[in-house]
């Protein structure tokens, strides 16, 4: 048994009957730990319990049951499953990983109008396997994999549970006076951005003079949205209005440090921040750059900002920025840039070169190397394709 071991040994024994601390706490104190060598093992020991104790607070019952494969704890092993699309067994790389992954469909309410509902396939685990789930219209996945949050089937929902995924149980309900149906968890798990609508953002129409299902473009529903502390389960509503520039589903989400929210818009500057009581402000200096649709946004330093594409139509390579000037600083492969692995890698959808942009694969990328890993099998169909799967990663 190693060092890093003994001390997870001693956290889970310690504090056996206290709330258990934040999502991924004892993950940072270990690697705090990393970098003071220096001290002994047993002074390291007593003062990370020490730490836990001190900052213990009341969140889910989601750390006495770690029984993640031991492969699952190596924050710098690769899992990789090219054979699958879409996947059933766990895809990882480094301290990220692919938590779940949904399915669109459009079913149908009436003559002219539907929902474009949502099926998870959540990771179990203690088997390492993908699981589907239908109870759920929305799912975000914490940081540590230990908790997501979920609403339920008809949006917008007037509750959001907790679900501990460990046991698969809701281990709380927090009620909300106005719908909600979009969820983000802030970078550190301990906060949760609730986006607000009057109507559901994924009804379809059957437009005049088109047979194909698609969203009202006569602005959206969007109210504003919760700042809710995962911890407490207090809940705090800011009313934001919306103007034409928004798409029917135009969630919020936290920026890189969590201290503000952001939205997309349909036009320019393409984003839009408001700090946590919904007032308008600048975007961070190293955010205003971003573009809203590529995910992977900054890396985990702050120093790079994954970007579009790089080039004509037919590349399969994607810019990264300089997140403060917005100016391309290098590219790697990848036709879409999906999350930062550390500060030199990336998980990205990429094609093969002459192939359909719709027949991609997951591949990790690394900046300044032409290597692809391949992990895991190529998607087919277009966009709107039924059975068409799209990734959740977070920090493990």
């Amino acid at each position: 048994m190693n060092v890093d071991e003994l001390v997870r040994d001693s956290l889970r024994e310690q504090v056996t009957d206290l709330a258990p601390p934040p999502v991924g706490f004892a993950d940072r104190v270990l690697a705090v730990r990393r970098r003071r060598r220096t001290r002994t093992i047993a002074f390291v020991a007593v003062a990370t319990v020490a730490a836990v104790i001190a900052v213990a607070v009341p969140l889910l019952d989601t750390g006495k049951q770690d029984v993640r494969p031991a492969h699952v704890l190596n924050e710098n092993d690769l899992v990789a499953h090219p054979d699958q699309a879409p996947p059933r067994d766990l895809i990882a790389a480094g301290g990220v990983a692919l938590a779940a992954y949904f399915t669109y469909a459009t079913v149908e309410q009436t003559v002219d109008r539907a929902v474009s509902a949502r099926t998870y396939w959540l990771l179990d685990r203690r088997t390492g396997t993908y699981e589907k789930t239908t109870k759920w219209s929305f799912v975000a996945v914490a940081p540590g994999m230990r908790t997501a949050a979920v609403l339920e089937q008809d949006l917008p929902a007037r509750r959001i549970g907790l679900l501990n995924l460990l046991t698969g149980k809701v281990e709380r309900w927090i009620p909300v006076d106005r719908g909600v149906a979009g969820l983000a968890f802030s970078p550190d798990g301990r906060k949760l951005v609730a986006t607000t609508y009057d109507t559901n953002p994924d009804l379809r129409y059957k437009l005049e003079g088109s047979e194909n299902w698609e969203p009202k473009y006569d602005g959206s529903s969007r109210t504003g949205f919760y700042v809710v502390d995962v911890g407490s389960a207090k809940a705090s509503w800011s009313e934001v209005p919306v103007g034409i520039d928004l798409n029917a589903r135009q969630d919020f989400a936290f920026s890189h440090d969590g201290k503000l929210v952001y939205t997309g818009l349909t036009s320019d500057p393409g984003q839009q921040f408001y700090d946590l009581q919904g007032n308008k402000v600048a975007a961070p200096a190293n955010e205003k750059h971003l573009n809203w649709f590529v995910e992977a946004r900054l890396s985990p330093d702050g120093r790079l900002a994954a970007g579009d594409f790089a080039g004509g139509e037919k590349t399969t390579a994607s810019a990264i920025l300089d997140p403060v000037t917005g100016e391309q600083a290098a590219t790697v492969h990848g036709q879409q840039l999906l999350a930062w692995v550390d500060n030199k890698r990336l998980i990205a959808w990429d094609i093969t070169p002459g192939s359909n942009e719709f027949h991609n694969r997951l591949v990790l990328v690394t900046l300044g190397s032409d290597k692809v890993v391949p992990l895991s099998g190529f998607r087919q169909g277009n966009d709107g394709a039924a059975g068409r799967w799209t990734p959740i990663f977070t920090a493990r």
